[in-house]
C-alpha cells in the first residue's frame, strides 16, 4: 500500500483483456494517402548496403489492396523459405520493378547515393506510375515524378515497403548465388558478400575480385597493402 492509502495490485493479478498481436506492417500509410487522392502508392526499399561485395538492389512495389499476400513483413524477420514463397506471390499479384547499382557505381558515388539512385530507377521502371512513394529509411529517392515520403523502419510499418524489402532481398540473394558460381573462392552463395570471417580470409588469400567494393575499408586497406592506391570514399 502506498503512503496515500491507495493499494496497487501485482501485474500478475491483472491480466490483459485480450492478447495483443505482435506489431507488424499494415496498410494505414497507403490508405491515408488514398484518402488524400494519392493513388496508387508504391513502397520502395533496398538490400545490400552493408556487404563488401556485389550490387545494392532496390525494388518498388504497388500492391493490389484486394490481393495483399498474407504474412508480409520486414524481410530480415523472415526465413529464406518464407521470403521466397512471398516473393513469388508478390511478383504474381503486384506491380513490381527492380533496379541495382554496381560495385563500380558504389565506389564512384558512395553507397548512400548509389542506393538512392537504384531506388529512383526502380520507381521509374514501374509499369504503373505511382502518385506517392513510401521509401524506407531517412532519405527520399531523388528525381522521381511524384511525391515521396521517407519512412524510418518502414519495412516494419508499411506492407508496401515490406513487399519491396522482400523482392529486393530475394533478388540480391539470387544474384549472389550466381556470383558464387563465377567466383567460388569467396563463398558468395553462403554470405551474400557480407564481411564474414570466411569472406575476409578469402580476400586475404586471393585478393579482391571485380565484385568487391574497393571503397569499403577492408578492401581498400587490402589494396593499399598491395600497393593499389584507391580514392577514399566515405562509408555508411
Amino acid at each position: 500500500m502506498s503512503n496515500d492509502g491507495m493499494s496497487f495490485s501485482d501485474p500478475a493479478d491483472s491480466p490483459a483483456l485480450f492478447d495483443l498481436p505482435p506489431a507488424g506492417p499494415d496498410f494505414v500509410l497507403e490508405q491515408r494517402a488514398r484518402l488524400r487522392g494519392l493513388w496508387p502508392v508504391a513502397g520502395c526499399d533496398e538490400a545490400g548496403r552493408g556487404p563488401l561485395a556485389g550490387p545494392v538492389v532496390a525494388a518498388a512495389v504497388i500492391l493490389d489492396p484486394d490481393r495483399i499476400p498474407e504474412g508480409l513483413d520486414d524481410s530480415k524477420k523472415l526465413t529464406a523459405k518464407r521470403r521466397s514463397a512471398l516473393f513469388e506471390k508478390i511478383m504474381a499479384d503486384a506491380v513490381v520493378s527492380v533496379a541495382s547499382s554496381s560495385p563500380a557505381l558504389i565506389d564512384r558515388i558512395n553507397i548512400l547515393a548509389a542506393s538512392l539512385d537504384a531506388m529512383r530507377r526502380a520507381v521509374c521502371g514501374l509499369a504503373r506510375a505511382p502518385m506517392l512513394v513510401l521509401a524506407d529509411g531517412r532519405d527520399r529517392p531523388p528525381g522521381i515524378a511524384c511525391g515521396a515520403e521517407a519512412v524510418i523502419k518502414g519495412d516494419g510499418r508499411s506492407l508496401s515497403i515490406a513487399a519491396a524489402s522482400i523482392v529486393a532481398k530475394v533478388t540480391r540473394d539470387r544474384m549472389m548465388e550466381t556470383a558464387g558460381l563465377l567466383y567460388p573462392a569467396y563463398g558468395f552463395d553462403a554470405h551474400a558478400g557480407y564481411g564474414t570471417a570466411r569472406h575476409l580470409s578469402a580476400i586475404s588469400e586471393a585478393g579482391p575480385c571485380p565484385l568487391h567494393r574497393r571503397s569499403f575499408r577492408p578492401i581498400r586497406e587490402f589494396g593499399r597493402a598491395a600497393g593499389d592506391i584507391t580514392p577514399d570514399v566515405i562509408e555508411p
